[in-house]
């Protein structure tokens, strides 16, 4: 009896079905079960259904995929730039610590705290604990970037036993986010230097917080109007319900000092207690200070400034720990450290306080080399741009209690004695003298002298010309006669009400300010400079002032006459006092 297509049809899939049924779990089953499968003739068809079957489970896949990665934003991450196969050994070395084995290498965790935008960089702040790894096996990756990952290598990575660490990445592209994390944590939006609060610190001599912000556009030198502005404190200052505010006691150019919250002083001690249980923060997010003015909408700038305590004021104490101390703020003039630190401990500096403004030139390595039973000296990372007056203010706070006096002078400038008195005969003179509270001296700057190439034995003895009259002063400052306001311009502070300053005649005291060295040096004043209210050199603004070279212009360009420039005395005390005391006697070589 002939059998109807239907039926053959019908056959055929019924045929599929129970050899489907038969070869179920990946073409198992005994040989004799696949011995009883279909004719020869029904076995194309069901690799037919088979095929059609994957086909249409892999483009499901597929289309699935594509919509997740089209729905979800684009986020940048940092990879390691080490291979799949040091990866995968780095992976098993961390599985073997946590078994207990011997290995010591462990793939690094980075976690960004903050990100901040500067002209020609983005600044990464690392959570406190991060391991950062040498820049050479990372990279700073951008997104979205027209979906495409954007990597570049770090400019800078810096960090230091008692702080975060930072990462320096090159400027990013318009609207993306950046990422530093081996562990493919989130990335981070970065905020715009130009208004943001940086920094603060809590004073426990008078219960108040000091506020560095940026973009507040405050006079240099002068008093803002304080009721205009509030402090604002909390875990996350969008919410103003969640949210602490105090009024603001002064405002001065970047710095803002206000009353110190009850309930924040309680925090602190809970965060800072050595012998606490946590660090009292359930969710994980820091306490951020910011600036409100009164009566304009959105007007907090956006913060990453977590309240810092100063150290603890000792009001029994009868005698400081050291009587001159130094500030200074440098970058990138680490071949110099070395000179300037020992000539100063020579003289009687007992401290200094290092600003490091995001130097590339190996000072960790300058400073490895200063004996720490010798030289006291902390290197504290300011990543912050055009800062220099805040940064000074920051550093008298932190000098305060362990020095008496405390002068604030560059790299390139040196304390010189020219008569029978020394620095510790000076500071005696006046430290029974409350009323005094900074001591000016004058400052010589110093010509190339002649030469073209750095002198290979220092500034010191190597630049013997200068200008006839001295072109500013520099100051000694007692750190507890400054006014609150902390208002600072040139390297000299506002006092207190009733006390004052004296000029230190240029017999007993003055500065050589080696400004203006060969070229090589000089040139690298063209880069940008630190201080907050004076123009670049390459900008074309205030060229005729006395911060300027004269005559050189805004360009980067070498005067044929250069070398002879700048010098109209010889001088040579300096010279002289330093082959005297630092020379050695059977080599003739100096200590630097």
């Amino acid at each position: 009896m002939a059998t109807s297509a239907k039926e053959r049809k019908l056959s055929r899939l019924g045929s599929c079905k129970v050899t489907a049924a038969v070869g179920s779990g990946g073409g198992g089953g005994s040989p004799a079960a696949r011995g009883h499968r279909s004719p020869s003739a029904a076995a194309p068809p069901q690799r037919r259904v088979f095929a059609a079957l994957f086909a249409f489970l892999c483009a499901g896949v597929v289309v699935l995929g594509g919509v997740h990665v089209i729905g979800a934003s684009f986020r940048p991450v940092l990879r390691t730039a080490w291979p799949s196969a040091t990866l995968n050994a780095i992976s098993s070395d961390a599985r073997a610590q946590q078994a207990g084995s011997s290995a010591d290498t462990v793939l690094p965790s980075v976690q960004i705290q903050h990100a901040v935008a500067f002209p020609d960089r983005v600044l990464l702040i690392l959570k406190d604990g991060s391991s950062l790894p040498a820049p050479q096996r990372f990279e700073c990756l951008y997104s979205p970037a027209n979906f495409s990952e954007l990597r570049r290598p770090p400019l800078l990575a810096a960090s230091l036993p008692d702080g975060p660490s930072l990462v320096h990445c090159p400027a990013e592209p318009s609207g993306v986010d950046v990422s530093l994390s081996l562990s493919l944590s989130p990335p981070v939006a970065p905020l715009q230097w130009d208004r943001l609060v940086y920094t603060a610190l809590v004073d426990s001599r008078d219960n108040s917080t000091i506020v560095f912000a940026k973009g507040m556009n405050l006079r240099p030198g002068r008093l803002g109007v304080a009721s205009r502005y509030q402090c604002v404190f909390g875990r996350d200052l969008s919410k103003p319900k969640h949210v602490l505010t105090s009024p603001v006691i002064s405002a001065a150019q970047e710095i803002f000092r206000c009353v110190t919250p009850v309930r924040i002083r309680r925090y602190l001690r809970m965060t800072t207690d050595p012998n606490g249980n946590g660090n009292g923060d359930s969710d994980g997010k820091p306490m951020l200070v910011s600036i409100r003015t009164k009566g304009q909408r959105d007007s907090t700038p956006p913060s990453i400034a977590e309240p810092e305590p100063l150290p603890r004021y000792n009001r029994h104490r009868r005698q400081k720990a050291h009587s001159m101390c130094v500030c200074t703020m440098l970058r990138n003039q680490a071949r110099f450290l070395r000179e300037w630190i020992i000539y100063h401990s020579h003289i009687g500096v007992e401290r200094w306080f290092i600003y490091d403004n995001s130097s590339d030139d190996d000072i960790e390595q300058v400073l490895s080399t200063m004996d720490p039973s010798r030289y006291n000296v902390t290197r504290h990372l300011w990543p912050w741009m055009k800062s220099q007056e805040a940064g000074f203010a920051h550093c008298a706070l932190r000098a305060r209690e362990s020095c008496e006096w405390v002068g604030f002078i560059d790299i390139d400038e040196f304390l010189h004695f020219p008569g029978n008195q020394t620095l510790p005969d000076i500071l005696q003179n006046y430290s029974n003298r409350p009323r005094i509270g900074e001591l000016r001296t004058a400052c010589h700057s110093f010509g190339p002298s002649g030469r073209t190439k750095i002198p290979k034995k220092g500034v010191t003895t190597g630049y013997t010309c200068r200008l006839a009259a001295p072109e500013r002063h520099k100051s000694i400052v007692r750190p507890d006669a400054l006014n609150p306001s902390l208002i600072n311009v040139v390297h000299h502070f506002h006092l207190k009400e009733g006390v004052r300053y004296v000029n230190i005649g240029q017999s007993a005291m003055l500065i050589n300010h080696y400004k203006y060295q060969v070229w090589e040096v000089f040139k690298d004043k063209f880069s940008g400079r630190v201080a907050t209210y004076v123009a670049d050199w390459q900008d074309e603004e205030n060229v005729g002032s006395r911060d300027r070279a004269p005559g050189l212009g805004t360009k980067p360009v070498e005067p044929e006459d250069w070398p002879r420039r700048f010098c109209e005395v010889y001088d040579t005390g300096l010279k002289d006092f330093v082959h005297k005391a630092f020379t050695d006697p059977a080599t003739g070589s100096l200590p630097w």
